[in-house]
């Protein structure tokens, strides 16, 4: 006989089934066949059936060890060299410095502008040519052959013999924000021929391309090695208002105020080209989309580091990174805030405790490592893209297996992050300056969006991700002109006997427009002024 207080409650019992079988399908511990919202998450990934041929080639390609212990291993050593000279460090007044057990990071100074780089820039803009947008777009056309890209969509070759002028205006209409109408009117071009280039010939694979002509052009002039080598990049979000109805578009009250706008998500080089776009919900946090155009890179840039701000990182984008074999830096905020991480407690550290506050648990890495090793190799094949995956993953309230494992190793890649990052102030200087390059094209592409107060005026998905990309176009094109019209001066200034110092030209910016003028130009006809009223449209 059952004991009344042993008894289970059959209610009780299925309440506790249904919450648990809730909070799995919440996790993706458990799926339902065919859903698309509670899917299995290994449809995200490479089919555990062929996982076994491309494990090894997976992991060549990447670069990452079949054996997860190789790889811990080497991550704790490195981790506890850096605790170790951290740990002298700090104890002395220095830039990062312990103070009642607090970390004290005093912030960088800005470099002081030389006398030179001042006269430098000044001769600079006094040398460049003044000069209209459209003249500056054909120019950049004639070096890099970008519109030989725009391929009409269903195979026909062009007849047209004025097809290059509705290129550039169709282009300009939409990286300035005109519109056709008002490009149609302004260029006295035909409206249908506008909008019947920008059907058939703009579209994401054609802009795609065309983008990756400019920003190879980029990478090959002789000047932009003096910004980068093309291996560092950085991605920031841009927000711009919206103007009309559509599914995309969220409120933010401290940028839009009472109405909704969208974010332009964009990928920039060291060399200040632009290597990708995403329109993207202004309320999404953006390392959801930090990997994408990384992996999707189709320029002769060799990316191997990136950065952002503080809304592109989580544990999740560090770990990542490290198993697709690349280095993610980013600008934490409230860096001396942050929790660091260690495996072995055993070492202890007489100015670092107070900080260590967490614990790395290797088992659960290592239990998941093939799992790990398959999510690095469906991103980089081309299986899932990044942001689809980590969306996915982020989705679930309760964390499952993969996603905790992930986590795991991203607080330990994290925190050997910020020690490299705390033990070297050239190392962060150089994330800034990376930044700062990002806001100075952020500036530039301000200056291009001039039309309607900057206010996006597309409705659908496809129209704002092609405008994006042609703004992306133009703006490059600005930056190619002026790297190579900037390097003619420099070499002009050196025939002249001016003295150019190297040191200088690092801290030289294409990213200006003050001789530009995006706006066209108008024509006063005094001779053609009717005498009465004009005559009126027709109804």
């Amino acid at each position: 006989m059952i004991d009344r207080e042993e008894r289970v409650d059959r209610r009780y019992y299925e309440l506790c089934v249904l919450w648990e079988l809730r909070s799995a399908l919440r996790s993706g511990d458990i799926w339902i066949e065919g859903s698309r919202r509670y899917a299995n998450p290994e449809t995200y990934l490479i089919s555990p059936e062929r996982w076994p041929a491309l494990r090894l080639e997976a992991s060549r390609l990447i670069g990452t060890p079949l054996d997860g212990r190789e790889r811990l291993s080497q991550r704790q050593a490195e981790l506890e060299l850096l605790l170790a000279k951290m740990d002298r460090d700090v104890s002395c007044h220095g830039a990062v410095r312990m103070e009642e057990e607090t970390l004290v990071i005093t912030p960088l100074q800005a470099e002081e502008r030389s006398e030179s780089l001042v006269q430098l820039e000044k001769l600079v803009d006094n040398r460049l040519p003044r000069i209209d947008l459209p003249d500056l777009l054909i120019e950049v056309d004639r070096w890099t052959e970008f519109s030989r890209h725009f391929q009409h969509a269903g195979g026909d070759e062009p007849r047209s013999k004025d097809l290059l002028t509705h290129c550039y205006a169709s282009l300009l209409a939409q990286s300035c924000n005109y519109g056709l109408t008002t490009m149609a009117q302004i260029a006295d071009l035909s409206y249908d021929k506008l909008a019947w280039y920008t059907t058939w010939y703009l579209r994401e694979e054609t802009l795609r391309v065309a983008n990756a002509a400019i920003v190879n052009f980029q990478y090959q002039q002789p000047l932009s090695r003096y910004w980068g080598g093309g291996t560092l990049s950085s991605s920031d979000g841009q927000r711009f208002p919206v103007a009309v109805r559509t599914r995309n578009a969220t409120a933010l009250p401290r940028y839009f105020g009472y109405g909704k706008g969208l974010t332009f998500y964009t990928w920039i080089s060291d060399q200040f080209s632009q290597y990708g776009t995403k329109v993207i919900p202004s309320t999404v946090r953006d390392a959801t989309y930090v990997l994408d155009e990384i992996l999707d890179n189709e320029t002769e840039l060799p990316i191997l580091e990136h950065t952002t701000d503080t809304s592109g990182y989580t544990d999740l984008v560090f770990a990542l990174f490290d198993l697709l074999g690349l280095q993610f830096a980013p600008r934490l905020r409230d860096l001396a805030d942050q929790r660091l991480y260690r495996i072995d407690p055993t070492p202890k550290y007489a100015q670092l405790e107070p900080l260590l506050r967490g614990r790395i648990h290797p088992d659960v890495i290592l239990e998941s490592w093939d799992d790990l090793l398959r999510v690095a190799a469906s991103l980089k094949l081309g299986w899932v893209t990044a942001s689809l995956l980590i969306g996915k993953l982020q989705s679930f309230p309760r964390k499952n297996v993969l996603t905790r494992a992930l986590q795991e190793y991203g607080r330990l890649i994290k925190t050997i992050f910020i020690l490299h990052y705390l033990d070297s102030t050239e190392y962060r200087r150089r994330i800034s300056l990376q930044l700062h390059k990002g806001e100075a094209i952020h500036s530039l592409r301000r200056f291009l969006f001039l039309a309607h107060q900057g206010q996006i005026r597309r409705r659908q998905a496809e129209d704002q991700l092609n405008q994006a990309s042609c703004l992306n176009l133009v703006t490059n094109a600005i930056i190619a002109w002026n790297t190579v019209y900037m390097a003619a001066i420099l070499e002009q200034l050196r025939t002249e006997g001016h003295p150019v110092d190297e040191t200088d030209i690092v801290h030289l910016s294409p990213a200006r427009h003050e001789h530009i003028n995006p706006y066209g130009k108008y024509r006063f006809n005094l001779d053609q002024v009717p005498q009465g009223l004009r005559p009126l449209n027709s109804p």
